[in-house]
């Protein structure tokens, strides 16, 4: 096994991706491990759910903006060092809500872990400039990145016993000793690596792009309301998003170290992959985490199954799914490419997404696991980590962490779209607790992917992005 020199001792491949794999759960428990804690949130805090339920769109949307422009910092200060500070932000914001006394507070403490955020990808990072083997990277890639869709829904099963034994609060000092864990592994077992170049960092392009993205989050939030959204808030949201995005690219035009040089963003590698992204977070998000649960806890159109054990024939074999399988699509794609597998999942996704319509007809236990499961292979488990790693391999070598950032905020977008646009489908189809509305959004989650297979046709070939 090959190894790497840190700090003088030799570190194994092994010890490397143990490293980077606990940094990935440090990432994974504050994004999973919370949700089923909020109703023992509220009622500690003696708040409305709607306002703890505020605390995750928080955290999220946080992830999301620090995601744009920490990769491309780590280029140039360090991915060792930047990581581990992130980390350490992430550490001292669990503190802060584990013993935050109301919620303003402990939305402060979220916010500080949504710096997390950009986790995965600077993993992808650094394993990439540990690991030159293209073959043997996507097989190793493929076992961090299917780590990301949930820790096989253990994290998940775990955050709600550790609220029900010793209250919510335990779930954060918990994700807190993650953090110090991956803290001293990060720092300890990798090497430091960054870009050559020694620009500065494009803190205007920063701002502006963190606004446009922003603003669009809060808009797409404001939309997932539907009926009840504030629409005249939604404009000004828009507003400010387009006109701060055109503000980013004129930056990024006359800057002599932009973050993110306009030729990239023209270039089919970023909005090729961006859009494919978007799109299949589109289709499929909302699908598996909202409309399949929802449609086994439905007493009237679906299964009626209890709140209490839905997830169990639902988001636990979804994720588990990704998690065993994420490695052989790692493997799939160190043989046939990472284009030719991302299509072949996107394929069986529209089938899997198709037969929601059968599920939505005839509600039955087997069939609400045969589609998790199903879909939990050929999303999770593989389109899903097919789209990460082409955001590593399709970024051109003179910036690294432009691509894997944007792709970020593509995933991010995409799932804060899903639930406006499947949910709206939904509504107009009948609505829920309909079949035909559970049946609008199948059909409307399948031709969103079918929108995303034809998009992915126009990536590029990672050898030949350059050109």
């Amino acid at each position: 096994m090959a190894d790497a020199k840190t700090g003088g001792k030799h570190v194994s491949i092994g010890v490397l991706m143990a490293s980077l794999l606990v940094a990935i759960f440090a990432f994974q428990l504050n994004a999973s491990m919370l949700s089923p804690a909020l109703v023992e949130m509220a009622d500690e805090l003696g708040v409305p759910q709607s306002d703890v339920a505020m605390s995750q769109t928080i955290f999220f949307t946080a992830a999301a903006l620090f995601s744009l422009f920490l990769p491309r910092l780590a280029d140039l200060k360090g991915r060792k060092k930047v990581l581990g500070g992130m980390l350490i932000a992430t550490m001292a914001g669990c503190v802060i809500s584990a013993i935050a006394p109301n919620m303003t507070i402990l939305n402060l403490g979220r916010i500080l872990e949504g710096v997390s955020g950009p986790v995965v990808p600077l993993c992808l990072i650094m394993l990439h400039e540990r690991v030159q083997d293209k073959a043997r990277y996507a097989r190793l890639m493929a076992i961090l990145t299917s780590v990301n869709g949930g820790i096989g829904g253990v994290d998940a099963l775990l955050g709600g016993w550790l609220a029900g034994n010793w209250g919510y609060r335990s779930v954060f000092w918990v994700m807190g000793l993650v953090c110090v864990l991956a803290v001293f592994m990060i720092f300890a077992f990798t090497d430091e690596s960054k870009d050559s170049d020694t620009d500065k960092m494009d803190w205007l392009g920063v701002f502006f792009l963190v606004v446009a993205v922003g603003c669009a989050l809060l808009a797409i939030d404001e939309i997932e309301k539907l009926a009840a959204a504030n629409w005249a808030f939604v404009g000004i949201m828009l507003v400010v998003a387009v006109v701060a995005f055109i503000l980013f690219w004129r930056t990024e035009s006359h800057s002599q170290h932009p973050m993110v040089a306009t030729k990239y963003l023209k270039q089919r590698r970023t909005w090729a992959l961006l859009s494919t992204t978007l799109c299949t977070m589109t289709g499929v998000f909302a699908i598996m985490n909202g409309i399949v649960p929802a449609l086994a806890q439905d007493g009237v159109a679906g299964t009626g199954i209890a709140t209490t054990v839905a997830s169990f024939y639902t988001l636990t074999p979804y994720a588990l799914a990704g998690l065993i399988f994420g490695p052989v699509a790692g493997i799939l794609a160190s043989k046939f490419g990472y284009r030719g597998v991302l299509r072949c999942g996107l394929v069986l996704t529209i089938v899997g997404v198709l037969f929601g319509i059968y599920l939505a007809n005839t509600p039955s236990i087997w069939a609400l696991l045969t589609i998790s499961i199903f879909v939990g292979i050929t999303y999770a488990g593989t389109s899903n980590i097919m789209l990460n790693g082409l955001g590593i391999v399709l970024s051109p070598k003179d910036n690294t962490g432009y691509l894997p950032g944007l792709n970020a905020g593509a995933f991010n977008l995409g799932a804060g779209i899903s639930y406006a646009v499947l949910y709206a489908i939904q509504n107009a189809f009948g609505g829920p607790a309909t079949t035909s509305g559970y049946v609008g959004a199948f059909v409307g989650g399948a031709i969103l992917l079918c929108v995303a297979f034809i998009l992915s046709f126009l990536i590029p070939d990672p050898d030949n992005a350059d050109q």
